[in-house]
């Protein structure tokens, strides 16, 4: 049964710093490339950063500088460190789990609520 859960979200005012974890099961979590992406009420899913099985990463240029976006592959976990909060990263956020080789998959974990307050 492949589970990503996240964890991490929270209310923390502007200018503030949270981290995000996203441990996963059930899949090959180190040849995943893994990535956090975000929805904002009455808009799309946006990407915010992703790091391959490699290890490369790619971000949004909105949280560019101020995230930071990192894997453990021991503990099958992806983080991303957000500092520098402003209130339009308030989103729910969520975790995905991507291959493209062999067996491929793409899931999504339930998602977790940041909201940061001016």
């Amino acid at each position: 049964q492949v589970q990503l859960v996240e964890s991490g979200g929270g209310l923390v005012q502007a200018g503030g710093s949270l981290r995000l974890s996203c441990a996963g099961s059930g899949i090959i979590f180190s040849s995943s490339d893994m990535g956090w992406y975000r929805q904002a009420p009455g808009k799309q899913r946006d990407l915010v950063a992703i790091i391959t099985w490699g290890g490369s990463t790619n971000y949004a240029d909105s949280v560019k500088g101020r995230f930071t976006i990192s894997r453990d592959n021991a503990k099958n976990t992806v983080y991303l460190q957000m500092n520098s909060l402003k209130p339009e990263d308030t989103a729910v956020y969520y975790c995905n789990a991507n291959r493209q080789v062999l067996f491929k998959y793409d899931y999504w974990g339930q998602g977790t609520q940041v909201t940061v307050s001016s």
